[in-house]
């Protein structure tokens, strides 16, 4: 099974799930869903805004896999932000699903403190079993952490070599959140990059397997992308080689923000 990294209200979850993103139709991503889940995977990742809850739902019920077995997170959208209650609740509805394990605020564009007092209600009444953000900058966490009750576990943001944010990084370690990357592989635009190859080489292992590997050495938790059995099998087998702190620094170096 796929390691897990401890969440700071105790929950341990993958370091390495699946992200559905812009997967093209239901049938499509009930048939993932389930293949994923077929070959190790324990993270499933979702979103209102992905208007996909409802197959990722489809595809972990008929899976065969335990419930309690699948990590499943979804995420509130701002245009629901004047009411989570309903946006949660309408969640839950079209997963099919008593409770999700990770619920997201997916981005700041309009948060205020009562979204947040939302979500720890949803902890409360046991709907939710860990609440986080995503998109969230150092002073926008800040914000947060100034009145929350219950503090936000994760931080999704997009985290690759190539949008490598040392400072959030280090400070939300200092604050006991763990980041999650979304487009770790990049989305495929920067996988041929020079020295990702080399490592790769080096390695004898893929491009799309280093930058994984890459965000697991920073302990950062990874939900890279992917449609196809064999490429979903290949982004699950990085734990058997690490990168030394020369081959890490190397990918730092290509940070471009």
């Amino acid at each position: 099974m796929t390691p897990t990294a401890k969440l700071n209200n105790g929950v341990e979850i993958p370091v390495v799930g699946l992200g559905t993103s812009q997967m093209k139709t239901p049938a499509e991503t009930v048939e993932v869903i389930k293949t994923a889940l077929k070959v190790g995977y324990r993270l499933i990742d979702t979103a209102t805004m992905y208007g996909n809850e409802e197959p990722v739902g489809q595809g972990i019920r008929e899976s065969g896999i335990p419930r309690e077995e699948v990590t499943v997170t979804t995420k509130l959208w701002p245009d629901d932000f004047g009411d989570p209650q309903g946006a949660f609740a309408a969640s839950l509805a079209r997963l099919g699903l008593d409770y999700v394990d990770i619920y997201l605020v997916h981005w700041p564009r309009g948060y205020t403190p009562p979204v947040w007092k939302a979500l720890e209600g949803f902890v409360k009444d046991g709907r939710a079993k860990t609440i986080g953000i995503s998109n969230f900058s150092i002073e926008e966490t800040e914000g947060v952490l100034s009145y929350c009750e219950i503090p936000p576990a994760l931080n999704q943001v997009q985290f690759n070599p190539f949008c490598y944010d040392a400072a959030l990084l280090e400070y939300s370690k200092s604050k006991n959140i763990v980041l999650q990357a979304y487009r770790p592989l990049t989305r495929g635009e920067r996988i041929g990059d020079e020295a990702v190859v080399a490592l790769a080489k080096k390695h004898g292992k893929s491009s799309a397997q280093i930058l994984i590997r890459w965000n697991l050495e920073h302990g950062v938790i990874a939900i890279p992308k992917s449609t196809h059995e064999e490429r979903l099998k290949e982004n699950l087998d990085v734990f058997d080689f690490s990168l030394s702190e020369e081959d890490v620094r190397s990918l730092d170096a290509l940070a471009e923000v």
